[in-house]
């Protein structure tokens, strides 16, 4: 942007855009040296010159080509120019705010519905961003969506690394995530099995994206789609052969509270399934694969088209269950601790015993010297410790899953996924994942959440409605114990 139109746009933002428009002027001008590359200016010009609707087929294939010279361009693009790049198209691609303004003037001075309908349809014309129409073109083009799902990717990393956080991008992202909720429904997207017979290209990438329990080896993933094992993705007519969602199931004759008997190294001797054997389904693993598509819920789709999936398979299947990790609650705990320290108040998250066994065992300042266990994870390594930590980590992380809260739901985000769908939070498990990953991030509990197939739909309506927790007699107990310890 000129520096001389910056007068000018705040007299005509007003007092309330005045900030907003500074803010993303600051943006712009803090990369401009970063992003002004020879073809910048241009790629922008045509762009916005792009971004006007016509429809003349004799345009047709001029647009196409403007199109793909703008996705090599951004694609040139290191990760230090785009937030930059973004912050040039998103304003000057943008909604024209003034046109909005005088707009609202006309529907309402309109007289007569014909006048009213005329002006409000070009109301809501003018609120549809102008890259909206350079969107759709890219859609058009041979691996598109995945270039705007990318896209979105970078949008979100621009905004959680404030890199450039201004309100045009946020209008981005917002316009970016309701295409793709769209592009991305239930009904256009494809459930497959994953088999050992998939092709190599589809077994690396579900190796690769597995973020709950990190492939070691071919053999480790053969043994993830083999005998009493099942691997589902979603996939999109899009983007063939990328796996969007994936899920991981054990088959077993009981609720598995053990995360090692699941990923363990050892392969299953058996060859073929005793189907007399296999009661439960365990989900132990769910992993997005595209952060582009943080927010477009597909993973509580996935768990229900499975579960129909395994029950055609095995009519006497019963239960269903998570075992899930915890992500966040060391961390949680960790600073639990210190907020208690500087406050100097009195220990509330052990009773006195346990501080006087703990301190028995450890010597020195108890919460002090606890916190540091729990961040090295040293703790693991004395097993009158762990015995004795037990009770006070499981009422702990009871309270974190059951009561802490975000904007009224469940704080842990695992949590709130399967309380969305309808899951009972049914068990805590000790020592569930001694995986240095298990410990550095839950101090070894994992969670099952248990799907009682009739009442998912229940139990789901209440959660989103009014954030009631569906929780079994142990999980309860545990947080009644925290809140009597902690005086809430």
């Amino acid at each position: 942007m000129n520096r001389l139109l910056l007068p000018l746009l705040l007299l005509r933002a007003g007092r309330r855009q005045a900030a907003a428009a500074v803010r993303c002027y600051q943006v712009r001008a803090r990369f401009s040296s970063a992003t002004r590359g020879p073809d910048m200016d241009e790629i922008l010009r045509r762009t916005v010159e792009a971004c006007e609707p016509r429809d003349k087929p004799a345009l047709a294939v001029l647009y196409e080509e403007q199109t793909r010279e703008f996705v090599r361009f951004y694609r040139g693009l290191s990760a230090e120019q785009r937030p930059g790049f973004l912050a040039r198209l998103t304003a000057e691609c943008g909604v024209e705010h003034g046109r909005v303004g005088e707009l609202c003037g006309r529907v309402a001075e309109a007289r007569g519905m014909g006048p009213l309908m005329q002006a409000e349809q070009r109301l809501r014309s003018s609120l549809t961003p102008r890259y909206s129409v350079l969107i759709g073109r890219i859609c058009g083009l041979e691996d598109g969506v995945k270039f705007i799902v990318d896209l979105r990717a970078d949008v979100l990393r621009c905004l959680e690394t404030k890199a450039a956080d201004c309100p045009h991008i946020r209008e981005m992202e917002e316009t970016l995530k309701k295409l793709l909720s769209n592009w991305f429904s239930i009904g256009f997207l494809k459930l497959e099995r994953i088999t050992w017979q998939s092709s190599c290209d589809l077994l690396e990438k579900i190796s690769q994206y597995e973020a709950v329990h990190p492939v070691r080896s071919w053999t480790d993933i053969k043994r993830r789609v083999g005998p009493y094992r099942r691997c589902y993705v979603f996939t999109h007519r899009a983007m063939p052969g990328e796996p969007l969602v994936v899920l991981h199931v054990a088959l077993t004759d009981d609720i598995s509270k053990n995360a090692q008997t699941i990923v363990g190294r050892d392969p299953s001797p058996e060859i073929t399934e005793d189907v007399n054997k296999i009661t439960t389904a365990i989900f132990y693993s769910i992993s997005s694969t595209q952060p582009g598509l943080h927010q477009v819920h597909l993973g509580n789709y996935l768990i229900k088209q499975v579960v129909k999936e395994l029950q055609g398979e095995f009519p006497h299947m019963k239960q269903f269950s998570s075992l899930s990790p915890i992500p966040g609650f060391t961390k949680w705990l960790a600073g639990t601790i210190s907020d208690q320290m500087k406050e100097g108040t009195t220990n509330r998250i052990l009773t006195q015993a346990e501080s006087k066994e703990i301190q028995e065992i450890v010597g020195g300042p108890v919460l002090e010297t606890l916190k540091r266990l729990l961040i090295t994870n040293e703790w693991v390594k004395t097993e009158k410790l762990v015995r004795v930590l037990e009770l006070p980590l499981m009422r702990l992380c009871a309270w974190y899953l059951y009561g802490e809260k975000h904007r009224g739901a469940a704080l842990n985000a695992v949590a709130n996924f399967h309380l969305q769908n309808g899951a009972v939070m049914w068990r805590l498990n000790w020592m569930a994942n001694t995986s240095p990953r298990g410990i550095s991030s839950s101090s070894g509990i994992m969670v099952n959440y248990r799907y009682f197939l009739e009442d998912t739909n229940y139990n789901s309506v209440q959660y989103l409605k009014t954030r009631h927790i569906e929780a079994s007699k142990q999980i309860l107990s545990l947080v009644a114990q925290f809140q009597k310890t902690s005086k809430l």
